[in-house]
């Protein structure tokens, strides 16, 4: 049994409203690239904050914070 649907969302995006679409969505991604980055510098602010012995608890070191932080984009 086949289903077939005919609706707006299925059809081809062009010309003047698929611009529109692709100016929000670009828009929608770069603030949350940009949210992400403000969590990422909060993350390191409250790492440094920590004492030494309360970094060495968590596995960390001071010069391993950023490394720590931004783990999943650079896979080190």
């Amino acid at each position: 049994m086949a289903f077939y649907t005919d609706t707006v969302a299925s059809a081809p995006r062009t010309g003047f409203f698929a611009a529109i679409g692709s100016f929000f969505t670009s828009i929608a991604v770069a603030r949350e690239v940009s949210l992400n980055v403000q969590g990422r510098v909060a993350k390191m602010d409250e790492l440094r904050a920590k004492t030494d012995e309360e970094l060495a608890a968590l596995g960390m070191t001071r010069d391993t914070i950023a490394l720590h932080v931004f783990r999943d984009l650079y896979y080190i």
